[in-house]
């Protein structure tokens, strides 16, 4: 008898999960203790969310655009590269450097926010689900999307994220002034 054929998640269940696994990360980062373990796990979030991220910006956004505020996916795009930053200066520190602590935890306070207006009564989730969109197809989509992105970054490494709503601005770096 051949093996029953899973079906995938709609593209919001699935995106549901991704935000409760990486909200889970977050409270193992904070319970942890240990340098290296620290690192294990913030690395861990970083690669989630360039994934979740990549998944959204190329799959889930541009399926559901018609059926979505423009202002609200406009600031989503927003969101995603200001926790981009922080993903980027996570990834390139290490838990024994200044800073790094505050950034996986204001990481994790940009990433509720995000989450709690895709998800909320009338966010994201809920235009996406009163337009006509297959979101049976794009979850599809967006689940072998991860698989290979998953393999893909689990063999080379995680890329640098990549913002599309900055224009590439740096700010200069200056030293701590001590009150």
């Amino acid at each position: 008898m051949p093996p029953a054929k899973t079906k995938s998640p709609d593209a919001i269940a699935f995106l549901k999960t991704d935000h409760r696994t990486v909200e889970g990360l977050f409270e193992q980062y904070e319970k942890a203790k240990k340098s290296e373990n620290k690192a294990k796990i913030a690395q861990k979030i970083c690669l989630e969310r360039i994934i979740h991220t990549m998944i959204e910006e190329e799959i889930f956004y541009p399926g559901v655009k018609e059926a979505v505020e423009d202002d609200m996916m406009d600031e989503a795009y927003v969101e995603h590269d200001g926790a981009k930053a922080l993903i980027a200066e996570i990834m390139a520190g290490m838990p024994e450097d200044p800073f790094y602590d505050a950034k996986v935890k204001v990481l994790s306070e940009e990433i509720k926010h995000h989450v709690k207006e895709e998800e909320q009564r009338d966010g994201m989730f809920a235009q996406a689900k009163k337009g006509v969109v297959d979101l049976g197809a794009l979850g599809e989509e967006m689940a072998k999307r991860k698989v290979v992105l998953m393999k893909e970054f689990k063999a080379k490494g995680s890329p640098r994220p990549v913002t599309r709503s900055m224009t590439g601005a740096t700010p200069e770096v200056g030293a701590l002034v001590e009150a």
